[in-house]
């Protein structure tokens, strides 16, 4: 081993690191990035236990470079000692000792052989960053350990000393924590630079773009960098386009002439060329700027690297489970992750970072990166689960449980392709899913489309699918394709490695796989418009490639087949809305790739979709096909029709002649709760019966009934009864007479109803002889009569204990007085009224003593009182 390697900071806690997986077997190792912990560490167990050491990486660029760096220390080529695994490239041999894979690849490989025959002891690096990969590779290895293999040797590699959770992790419940073995870092110190923008930036939401402005500032503070300090400049943003756009905002360093005296610019993330990753991972022959995504963080140490420049972002997976979107969103970088870019510029020597946002924002950055488990699409993570045997992850260790609702999400999903049964347990279609090294939703578009376009462009789709599209491809799936297949750019060539080796996993023609167990089966593909002739499917199908792509994405996300609703709007079979635009709005439907729907929108904006017909969009999404009979409350009145469905999307209708009637009742009953008992026919006096069966239930209560309007309606099948059993539409309703059909609510058993008249009666005998309908509208009854008509009455009359609200009128019949006891009125305030009136009013009487005096509603024409 070269002398560089045996001098890493890492080696002075390797003798204790060996200790630990000695006895007990397992240990977390926490050492600083720039410490050795990812390249000497691997060979010196291998050294130290012999057997194959699997060390997995969360990345693919990660996983390549520690491979090499590796070999380089051995002074060997890659694939002899030391190989690496990632999907689509293996470089391995029979004298590999040290094998570097993605945790995506280590997660295959538990699956088809949980036992990992010939490896002794696995590493899984970077476990700070809480990928789910990760996350659930150590929850296998930790079952493999404890039931198939105790021998089996474990290490949680991180890069920050926050370590007693994966330390309890890995000693069990039972046991006590594992070793946690800690080396000093070599970190130089580092200056912090404050560098916010000179103004207002937009703030960056949901599947939201970054603000130009922000990137403008953050090319600024580069060139800042440069003219300040010595050495490279690693700059931090969060995905490929804010990378490009920053780039071509510094292409003239890149001039000798220029500002920058030719300065090299490089964009290094994870679809970066082979080449570009490489060539970060060397040193340079002229001063360099590396823009880089998060994936710079915690890989290994780019040489020359003496200044960082963090623009404060990073993507991080979002899952909207109720519409069935997710998206990498932009978020605020937590401040452990700030910590881990800044320590990128004291790797080799005294550094600076320039951070660009304010300090007083710094304190409310959170702590930590969230784990992945708990905000991300979790269908692969359920369908793992499942074909390990452990459906719903109860029985996983894991430092943190999957939220339910995204588990429950998942499983429908699941169960939607064929991949589990009711239960969750997986089904043979499932695990040939698993293994196709795909998200499930790809995974069942590949296998059940293949049949019918043939494996080459089922593989090619599905490779468009797999990764972010460049922007520069545009929103049409097709079109997308299309510039692929000529395209020379990095991603084309990223696109033919995947779609070759997608294409090897499935058998050209042969049938898409059908799930055997709980009733769950594929769906078809579109038989008017996909129907190849033999000849024409060995030569790749008959379709056309708008047809193609589109069965492909349906098949992926049938819930995102959707029509056009006028305009640039569509909705998705979901019932989301979404806007269209591009090549493919204006079709009549289409089949949604990629979508995000942002803070405070209504809407789903589209960002990739491909054309398809209705027939591809009932096929695809068969699964959410129904034929039914509705007769339901719509528009204020009773619809009744046959309607075919495509989830929330309406392919047809017709009137039903004959509807159920119970159906028809229910829609009825619906009608009087949306609208209210105003749907019947009340007269006054219906009115009037039911204020005084209000009355009697407030004062009374017992077996009164409530009659007020949500009551009403609770009992409406028992007040209305025969009536409602007739009706047919909401004119019937308006012919039902509900003062005929509230009597029914009175208490007939109990032989109270008879007393209903007497209790509440509808009219009183006042002394003049004369019958005045008695108001029951407010809290209290009212009797409003002329006052001439109650001399001689001397106490209040009362309704079933109640004195009634006496409104006592002038001859004319306006109000003169009012009162709730007579005696006390006669008494007091009868005088005030008397010399009010007795003028305006000569021919009528005006007692003295009214209390005494005779009733009348007549005048008196021989003298005035």
């Amino acid at each position: 081993m070269r002398a560089e390697g045996r001098a890493l900071p890492v080696a002075s806690v390797v003798p204790e690191l060996l200790a630990a997986l000695r006895s007990p077997g397992c240990a977390v190792l926490a050492a600083p990035p720039g410490t050795g912990k990812t390249t000497l560490v691997p060979l010196l167990i291998a050294d130290a236990f012999g057997g194959r050491v699997l060390v997995a990486e969360p990345r693919r660029m990660a996983a390549r470079a520690a491979a090499r760096r590796m070999a380089w220390l051995l002074g060997e080529r890659v694939g002899e000692t030391v190989g690496f695994t990632v999907r689509g490239e293996r470089r391995v041999s029979a004298r590999t000792a040290v094998e570097v894979v993605t945790t995506g690849v280590l997660l295959q490989r538990l699956q088809r052989d949980q036992e990992l025959p010939g490896v002794s002891t696995v590493m899984l690096d970077e476990c700070h960053e809480r990928h789910l990969d990760a996350d659930t590779s150590m929850a296998f290895l930790l079952d493999v350990r404890a039931l198939l293999r105790p021998e089996l040797r474990l290490v949680a590699a991180s890069a920050t000393t926050d370590t007693a959770a994966w330390a309890a992790l890995l000693g069990g419940a039972d046991g006590p924590p594992a070793p946690v073995v800690e080396a000093g870092g070599v970190l130089h110190p580092v200056a912090v630079e404050w560098a916010p923008p000179p103004g207002p930036v937009r703030a960056t939401h949901a599947g939201g773009r970054v603000d130009r402005a922000l990137l403008d500032h953050v090319a600024t503070v580069v060139r800042r960098a440069l003219r300040e300090r010595d050495g490279d400049v690693l700059c931090f943003l969060p995905g490929v386009g804010e990378i490009a756009r920053v780039a071509g905002l510094l292409g003239d360093l890149t001039d000798s002439g220029g500002a920058g005296g030719g300065v090299e610019v490089l964009q290094v993330h994870g679809r970066a060329p082979a080449a570009v990753q490489d060539a970060a991972l060397a040193p340079g022959e002229r001063r360099r700027v590396l823009l880089a995504t998060s994936v710079a963080e915690s890989s290994l140490t780019v040489p020359g690297v003496r200044v960082v420049v963090d623009s404060g972002l990073a993507r991080e997976p979002r899952m909207d489970h109720a519409r069935g979107l997710g998206a990498l969103v932009t978020v605020r970088v937590s401040r452990a992750a700030s910590d881990q870019r800044a320590g990128r510029a004291g790797r080799e020597g005294p550094g600076t970072v320039y951070r660009c946002w304010p300090l007083a924002e710094d304190a409310r950055r959170p702590r930590h990166p969230s784990p992945e488990i708990a905000l991300a699409d979790l269908t692969a993570f359920a369908l793992q689960a499942a074909c390990w045997g452990d459906p719903d992850a109860s029985g996983l260790a894991l430092l943190d449980a999957p939220p339910q609702g995204a588990m429950a999400a998942a499983r429908d999903t699941l169960r939607g392709l064929g991949a589990v049964d009711a239960s969750g347990r997986a089904l043979d279609r499932g695990r040939r899913l698993a293994r196709l090294g795909l998200h499930p939703r790809l995974a069942r578009a590949l296998l059940d489309s293949a049949p019918v376009l043939g494996a080459r462009r089922a593989a090619e789709v599905t490779a468009l699918l797999s990764e972010e599209l460049p922007h520069s491809y545009g929103s049409d799936l097709t079109a997308a394709w299309h510039t692929a297949r000529r395209g020379g750019d990095p991603y084309a060539a990223r696109w033919r490695a995947e779609a070759d080796r997608l294409r090897g996993t499935v058998t050209e023609g042969s049938p898409p796989a059908r799930a055997t167990e709980g009733g769950a089966t594929d769906a078809s593909v579109p038989r008017s418009s996909a129907r190849p002739s033999p000849a024409s499917r060995a030569a790749g199908g008959g379709l056309s490639d708008d047809a193609a792509a589109g069965l492909v994405v349906a098949l992926a996300f049938p819930e995102r087949v959707a029509r056009r609703r006028g305009g640039d709007g569509y909705v998705m079979a979901s019932g989301t809305g979404a806007e269209v635009g591009g090549g493919v709005g204006g079709a009549e439907w289409v089949a949604v790739a990629v979508a995000d729907r942002g803070v405070g929108r209504t809407d789903a904006r589209v960002r990739v979709a491909a054309v398809i017909d209705e027939g591809t969009a009932r096929a695809a999404a068969a699964g959410l096909l129904e034929s039914y009979e509705e007769v339901a409350w719509r528009g204020g009145d009773v619809v009744a029709r046959r309607v075919e469905r495509l989830g929330a999307l309406e392919l047809s209708a017709a009137p039903l002649r004959r509807p159920d009637r119970d159906a028809v009742r229910d829609a009825l009953l619906d009608g009087l709760r949306r609208e209210g008992t105003g749907l019947l026919h009340w007269s006054r006096e219906a009115r009037e019966v039911r204020q005084r069966l209000a009355f009697l239930h407030r004062e009374l209560g017992g077996n009164w009934p409530d009659v007020s309007e949500r009551a009403l309606v609770e009992r409406a099948e028992e007040w209305l009864g025969p009536e409602l059993a007739r009706a047919g539409r909401r004119a019937d309703l308006e012919r039902i007479s509900a003062g005929g059909a509230l009597p029914r609510l009175l208490p007939w058993a109990t032989g109270e109803a008879a007393r209903f008249g007497e209790l509440a009666p509808e009219r009183f005998e006042v002394p003049s002889g004369s019958r005045i309908r008695i108001d029951y509208g407010g809290d209290q009854p009212v009797l409003a009569v002329k006052l001439q008509e109650l001399f001689g009455l001397r106490a209040t009359p009362e309704i079933a204990g109640v004195p009634l609200l006496v409104h006592l009128l002038s001859p004319a019949g306006r109000p003169a007085a009012v009162t709730a006891d007579l005696a006390s009125f006669w008494r007091d305030g009868y005088r005030a009224v008397r010399a009010e009136l007795r003028g305006r009013y000569p021919r009528h009487p005006w007692p003295e003593d009214p209390a005494t005096a005779e009733p009348t509603k007549r005048t008196n024409n021989s003298r005035r009182a």
